[in-house]
């Protein structure tokens, strides 16, 4: 029996009961909670709450772009539906793979028994992961959590498939894909940052001698990659772009978004820079590192569309993240405040015309001279007591 092709025809089976699963009990319409609005802004690619769900906004796009009006919740339902019955398929791949490790162990060949119990593991865990109740109801939703899955299933998948080649020469390109995914998931939801603590794991015990000084140090180094993708990566690189584009912009009496246009010039180039040196000098894990952080970049540029569309004035424009100082704001859901567990808030408390971190709210100034537009634009630190004039 060629096992190989036994665990690849048996996935696309239990794929195709989840899909029949999902999408015969799919919501013909909006679910209560945020599906309403989820089905509105991916109709037309409008911003939705904070942190928003960019990569998801343009797929449903897709997905109803070819249907009827009355057609589209259905039809990003439906989509739904899909991510999730693919995310069963790299399940059961995934069970499939370590149940593997356990039957085998140091066996030269496996037996029919081996492969039966194997597959069975799979088809067990698969499914009966398909019809929990939890993960049902989210698949025939217009919710992130389908398509969150699917970016979660498929990154674990993916840091199995390099355990099966590290040792040979071009392993890394599993470590960039998965790179590329997590970048990619950060615009529909954060779930599949929690993939890298089990990634780290993986990697620790495929290179190196497991002791528990080890162990605990891989995890360590996972939680500070998770904490910089998180607290660094995200917020990060739209807060620097801030800082350029208020100097260049208030500083420099240069147009809106020149900051913007100089900071990705120069962020492209310290890049190629970066890889072209690691490249020649041999700093292997350091060229590889420097290729990750760019992919992730490129998946997390979906965010690009957000602003974008906020430029727009679309009717659904929740938080305007039009310029780069509101999309700060909006990626940190400060509209939804904080509760210290110390100290806490107190009732009538007076309103902070500025975000938690003590910085202003910028806002675009078209400054107006006897009703003509005057050269210079800038942005204001934004308070109650000031209103500003724009142009129309």
């Amino acid at each position: 029996m060629n096992y190989k092709k036994l665990n690849i025809i048996t996935g696309w089976l239990v794929f195709l009961i989840a899909t029949w699963t999902y999408v015969a009990t799919v919501e013909p319409t909006a679910s209560f909670w945020d599906c309403g609005e989820f089905l509105a802004t991916a109709n037309k690619l409008e911003v939705g709450h904070p942190p928003g769900a960019p990569l998801f906004m343009m797929i449903g796009r897709v997905a109803s772009a070819f249907v009827s009006p009355e057609n589209v919740p259905v039809a990003i339902n439906t989509l739904s539906a899909l991510c999730s019955s693919f995310t069963i398929l790299f399940l059961f791949w995934t069970i499939t793979h370590m149940a593997h490790k356990l039957v085998v162990r140091g066996k030269e060949e496996l037996t029919t028994g081996g492969i039966i119990a194997i597959l069975g593991s799979g088809v067990v865990g698969a499914l009966a992961y398909t019809w929990s109740d939890t993960f049902w109801f989210s698949a025939v939703e217009a919710e992130v959590y389908s398509m969150s899955s699917l970016f979660t299933a498929l990154t674990f998948w993916a840091i199995l498939k390099w355990e099966n080649v590290a040792h040979e020469a071009h392993s890394t390109r599993w470590l960039i894909l998965i790179c590329f995914l997590l970048g990619l998931g950060i615009g529909v939801q954060l779930l599949a940052l929690l993939c890298i603590p089990p990634i780290a794991m993986v990697y620790y015990f495929k290179r190196y001698e497991a002791t528990p000084r080890g162990m605990i140090s891989a995890f360590l180094i996972s939680a500070v990659i998770l904490g910089a993708i998180q607290a660094v990566i995200i917020p990060g690189v739209a807060k620097l772009a801030g800082k350029f584009e208020l100097v260049f912009v208030n500083d420099f009496g240069l147009p809106f978004n020149t900051g913007n246009l100089f900071y990705f010039v120069a962020l492209c180039t310290l890049i190629v820079l970066g890889l072209r040196w690691t490249q020649r000098t041999g700093r292997v894990i350091a060229n590889t590192v420097i290729l990750g952080v760019t992919v992730i970049l490129i998946g997390y540029s979906s965010y690009a569309m957000t602003v974008i569309r906020s430029l727009a004035n679309p009717p659904i424009d929740e938080n305007n993240p039009e310029n780069v100082f509101n999309l700060v704001s909006y990626l940190n859901r400060e509209q939804y405040g904080d509760r210290p567990l110390l100290i806490g808030q107190f009732w009538d408390s007076p309103y902070a015309d500025e975000r938690e971190d003590g910085n202003p709210v910028y806002t675009a100034v078209y400054q107006i001279k006897k009703g003509e537009r005057v050269v210079r634009n800038e942005y204001d630190g934004w308070n109650a007591k000031h209103f500003v004039e724009q142009n129309p």
